[in-house]
């Protein structure tokens, strides 16, 4: 769900690659629940053209499971999030970023915009293209101390002001939904979180990155009981630091001192493009006090401490700051934290409903595979201008690589009930699967009943080693 504007052929057809699938299988759905391969298409791992959800899951979930188990775990998030989540609670899409039109310079602006999109694969432009566009020529003109400089800025300004409101109306669509649609989003925006989420505190925490504007993550975060450190310190309005002191969460376990453990359910959290509730104020960029789904951001804006801000001050993607220093300020910093996460060994990379468009983040994905060791894992609703298939055949590096794409591969619902690891860290299971294989492994056979083929037990370990 990465793009709203879609084909029927690439909505019903369904890409698959995993484990040691030397070719993508592709498949559609012939009913809700029956798959057919294509015409053209041949898999090892299946006995004729038709299978089920059956065949499916052995292949998907303990793979994920596998990779879930990475020495450092990173996901992104893409509007492809946003408007699955939205789709569940009110039955439509959230708002976009469709092109917008200015009243001065629009002509330059979409032709500058488009060649830029055109540069990063994309056939038009869309809005960051044309706020980019639209900040350099605002410099530009400023220089020249041109006197179109301050309408171009009051431009600007209402703009931002317009699609800022456009991101609220999708978070209140969510929060004022129909109860029930409501709860069944969050539940399983909840169980999505949290199966990437729920890593032992010894493993390296998760890194949660995301290209969207909205606060649909940390919603999930709060109602899911998940900590998420990010770069902000302080708590009635919150400062962006640069200083990374890798902050982390500890307690200190019954009847035990002076050996602190890491604390469960904690993430790290850092959203590349900026957010809604964030705003420079002078040299700072704060975190202000925005509820989820607010009817607008201008109230929250008139605050001393902002200095009567207005929403060319707000830090959305590309930055309206005053000068190039403070434009690639925060950003710079959010990318190294992006770039540093995954580009290390036996790290896995999962990217949820992001459709390759950014150049700048593809360049970091590329440079991670170079890594033998790591692996990317691509689940998409769709790809309807080829750019993550494009982009699969470009990097060249198959063994890498698993995907998952298509209507029912990258349906949320689906992924989490089918094939998305348990959400919760069970010690107790692997205990009992240990516990049975050492019966087994003593047990005399039953002869009257079918024959169970479980692994031998190794009588040096005990259950309690694990």
């Amino acid at each position: 769900m990465s793009e709203e504007k879609t084909t029927t052929n690439t909505t019903k057809l369904n890409y698959i690659k995993t484990r040691d699938d030397s070719d993508i299988v592709i498949f559609e759905k012939s009913d809700d629940h029956k798959f057919k391969l294509s015409d053209d298409k041949t898999c090892s791992w299946l006995n004729g053209k038709d299978f089920t959800e059956k065949e499916l899951r052995p292949r998907i979930e303990p793979w994920l499971t596998s990779l879930f188990q990475s020495e450092h775990l990173a996901l992104l998030v893409a509007s492809g999030l946003t408007h699955a989540v939205h789709r569940l609670a009110t039955g439509k899409s959230a708002a976009g970023m469709e092109e917008v039109k200015f009243k001065n310079h629009d002509d330059k602006i979409n032709a500058s915009s488009k060649k830029s999109a055109k540069r990063s694969g994309r056939e038009e432009g869309n809005f960051e293209d044309q706020i980019r566009v639209a900040n350099e020529l605002l410099c530009g003109l400023e220089i020249l101390e041109d006197t179109q400089a301050d309408q171009l800025r009051d431009d600007i300004t209402s703009i931002l002001t317009n699609f800022s409101q456009s991101i609220l109306t999708s978070e209140k669509g969510i929060a004022e939904a129909q109860e029930e649609a409501r709860e069944k989003a969050f539940n399983i925006l909840i169980n999505f979180l949290m199966s990437f989420a729920s890593r032992t505190g010894t493993r390296d925490r998760l890194n949660i990155f995301t290209t969207n504007y909205d606060r649909l993550i940390e919603a999930g975060a709060e109602l899911a009981g998940l900590h998420l450190l990010d770069r902000f310190l302080g708590n009635l309005m919150p400062v962006f630091r640069s200083s990374r002191l890798d902050l982390d969460m500890h307690y200190n376990p019954p009847g035990i001192r002076g050996e602190p453990r890491y604390l469960e359910g904690v993430a790290r959290f850092t959203k590349l493009h900026g957010s809604i509730d964030w705003v420079q104020a002078d040299k700072d960029i704060r975190r202000i006090g925005l509820p989820f789904g607010a009817e607008s951001v201008d109230p929250y804006l008139n605050s001393p401490a902002l200095k009567n801000a207005t929403a060319h001050q707000l830090m959305i993607y590309p930055n309206s700051a005053k000068d190039r220093e403070t434009a690639a300020y925060p950003y710079v910093e959010l990318f190294r934290d992006f770039a540093a996460a995954t580009c290390r060994p036996n790290s896995t990379l999962v990217c949820y409903g992001y459709s390759f468009g950014d150049e700048h983040i593809n360049r970091i994905i590329e440079d991670m595979l170079t890594i033998p060791s790591t692996h990317l894992v691509i689940i998409s609703y769709d790809d309807p201008l080829k750019r993550i298939l494009k982009t699969y055949e470009k990097i060249g590096r198959p063994s890498q690589i698993s995907l998952l794409i298509g209507n029912h591969l990258g349906d949320l619902k689906t992924l989490t009930d089918h094939y998305l690891p348990k959400s919760a860290i069970d010690k107790a299971t692997f205990r009992m699967s240990e516990l049975l294989k050492q019966r087994f492994g003593t047990q005399e056979p039953d002869t009257t009943s079918p024959t169970i083929a479980l692994p031998q037990a190794d009588p040096n370990n005990s259950v309690e080693e694990l």
